[in-house]
């Protein structure tokens, strides 16, 4: 097993990285398709004919580590439901903990209760760094190909995380933390990019069962945040010049990351005084704050420069990329900083004016209710009742032995309480969250054992909305996430009700038939990759790469009752109605199957049983 925590330094390609024999002819766009409305039987036959093609490819990947059982040391008390009693209860926590619901999964939870899966997963790390998979492949060299300077490596880099490994849900929450403290690859214009993304991704994986005290104060030193707030080169002030700190970061540490713009109450309610809301902070505050975010840099002290093949300059060593920012004394400002409440004064040393800073935001009492919602929003569901909010919030302030920002004892209260498992939110039509659209990619992949045969996963951005999903993992458009946690989509029975729908700030004409299109290409054909074989870019002799495996499913292919419930359950958690069921039933037997029939045919009916749920209303809201 690789180490998990030290960059490797090895500059060769991945000798494991199997050969792709390369196709010649780009992905054919599939038809055009505008509605999410459940499917007609006419227009389900319809895309079952307009499927064709190939597919397969080997599913699944040999883990780098076996697995670890873990040790129930955090509370259970207070959890009505313990264990799945069935299969389509354990689909629903897994589809809220991790990627997918696969057969096997199911089975494995299956064998024991909630809280030992849990502590499993808490105890598990295997698999490759981001930051280390890099190197593997040939990332790390300085030559023509100049990585150094392309994001793509970061994109490849995250798509293998998001889709292969096999500690799920530490992925699945480092996503969700991912959109909570954003710092976006799409803006990064510094050399070495790739690696910075790929080191701010294992900081996030790292911590993701740790504390959210230690979380915050790498995310603030990380030089990719560095870079996309603008504490990378901010300078104490100048009286001569008029300088000032720069207050980007300060402010958005406090209105997005740790405390939000209004006073909380334990249940995430906003406070009021005389009917307006009281805020939580004042420019005051961020003008302070913004002091203590003086003095800091790429730490490039290793003084290391490469000499670019062909070019008359030279660059850096990648090493900063994964170093936390170094601190210069000299650039720091040493007047009094006050905010919230707290007075650092002044001269004090830069390190004891950041840890008095970052436990202030830790310890105010926005902290826990702030952070609780959003988790809720990214996991379960996009409006979460007050008491929901009220009973994680208690768990972040104290786990049950006195710790404060303890994350699994937040993941823990997420997803056991009973408005997650229990069936009277299941029949709820307030309950539950829009799927955002590269999750559901992500569990396609994950679902139906996506690889990539020549071991590169080379998948660019998939962020136009036309043609592809509108939404890649690390390329925010902004700070503000892919949309704001307290969006309301206008003119909706939700807007008449006040509730939030975050992921619907997504939803559009142009999203709504993208997704179909590419979905529809990706389950029949799978990815199509430039050059598979080779690590850069190369837009040439182009072929499928990235394929699933649907050995499972055509093994029901002559059963369509048989298959469009075993695609309802592995997608959707069984939560499609009978009555779309039999929709997707009769479309598939509008196309008879028999054990004569070739193996086209078969995957045509695999292929449209899949694209029927993943387009279905009812698979597409989560609850």
């Amino acid at each position: 097993m690789t180490d998990i925590d030290a960059p490797v330094t090895s500059m060769e390609v991945d000798a494991t990285a199997a050969h792709h024999a390369p196709g010649s002819s780009p992905e054919n766009p599939a038809p055009t398709t505008t509605s999410l409305h459940a499917l007609t039987p006419l227009a389900a036959a319809a895309l079952l004919a307009a499927c064709g093609g190939g597919g397969g490819g080997d599913g699944g990947s040999t883990p780098e580590a076996p697995a670890v059982v873990g040790i129930v040391d955090f509370p259970t008390s207070g959890f009505t439901h313990s264990n799945s009693t069935n299969d389509a209860e354990a689909a629903r926590f897994l589809q809220q903990a991790q990627f997918s619901s696969t057969k096997a999964e199911i089975t494995e939870l299956r064998g024991m209760s909630y809280a030992q899966w849990l502590a499993n997963q808490f105890a598990n790390y295997r698999g490759i760094t981001g930051w280390n998979w890099l190197e593997a492949r040939g990332y790390g060299a300085v030559d023509t190909n100049s990585y150094f300077f392309n994001h793509y490596p970061a994109d490849f880099m995250i798509w293998n995380q998001l889709l292969s490994s096999h500690d799920m849900m530490r992925k699945r929450v480092a996503l969700a933390l991912s959109e909570f403290f954003v710092s976006s690859l799409a803006s990064a214009e510094f050399t070495w990019r790739a690696h910075a993304y790929a080191s701010w991704w294992d900081t996030l994986a790292r911590n993701a069962f740790g504390n959210y005290r230690q979380l915050l104060e790498d995310v603030t030193l990380h030089p990719a945040m560095g870079y996309f707030l603008n504490t990378k080169g901010n300078q104490k002030e100048n009286t001569s010049t008029g300088r000032v700190p720069d207050e980007n970061y300060a402010r958005e540490v406090m209105q997005l990351f740790t405390i939000g713009v209004y006073n909380l109450n334990l249940d995430g309610t906003v406070q009021t005084s005389g009917g307006l809301p009281v805020e939580s902070y004042t420019q005051a505050d961020v003008t302070g704050l913004a002091r203590v975010f003086t003095g800091y840099d790429f730490d490039t002290s290793d003084g290391i420069r490469h000499t670019v093949p062909g070019q008359s300059y030279t660059i850096e060593s990648r090493l900063f990329a994964g170093k936390r920012m170094s601190f210069n004394a000299n650039r720091h400002s040493n007047l009094e900083a006050r905010f919230l409440g707290t007075t650092v004064p002044a001269n004090t040393p830069g390190a004891t004016a950041l840890r008095m800073a970052l436990d202030t935001l830790f310890n105010h009492p926005n902290a826990g209710p702030f952070f609780a919602r959003q988790m809720i929003q990214r996991l379960v569901t996009s409006d979460p009742s007050p008491a929901y909010v009220a009973r994680v919030a208690a768990r972040f302030n104290d786990n049950g032995a006195g710790e404060r920002g303890d994350l699994k004892a937040v993941w823990v209260a997420i997803l056991l309480d009973d408005e997650a498992r229990g069936p009277a939110t299941l029949q709820s039509t307030t309950f539950g969250k829009l799927r955002e659209p590269m999750l559901r990619f992500i569990q396609w992949a994950r679902t139906f054992g996506a690889t990539s045969a020549a071991g590169s996963w080379k998948i660019f951005e998939l962020n136009n909305t036309a043609t592809q999903l509108g939404q890649s993992p690390l390329r925010s458009p902004s700070v503000f996430n892919f949309f704001r946690p307290g969006y309301v989509p206008p003119g909706t029975a939700l807007a008449t009700s006040g509730a939030t729908a975050p992921e619907f700030q997504l939803v559009n004409e142009s999203t709504v038939g993208g997704y179909l299109n590419f979905m529809q290409g990706v389950i029949e054909r799978g990815i199509n990759c430039p050059n598979p074989g080779v690590p850069y870019a190369a837009y040439n002799n182009y072929a499928y790469d990235v394929q699933a495996n649907y050995t499972t499913e055509l093994a029901l292919v002559a059963d369509a009752t048989a298959l469009v419930n075993h695609v309802c359950l592995v997608l959707a958690a069984d939560q499609i109605s009978s009555t779309s069921r039999q929709v997707m039933v009769d479309a598939l037997n509008a196309t008879p199957v028999t054990t004569a029939s070739t193996q086209t045919v078969k995957l045509r009916r695999v292929w449209a049983a899949i694209l029927m749920v993943m387009a279905s209303p009812e698979y597409l809201i989560q609850k």
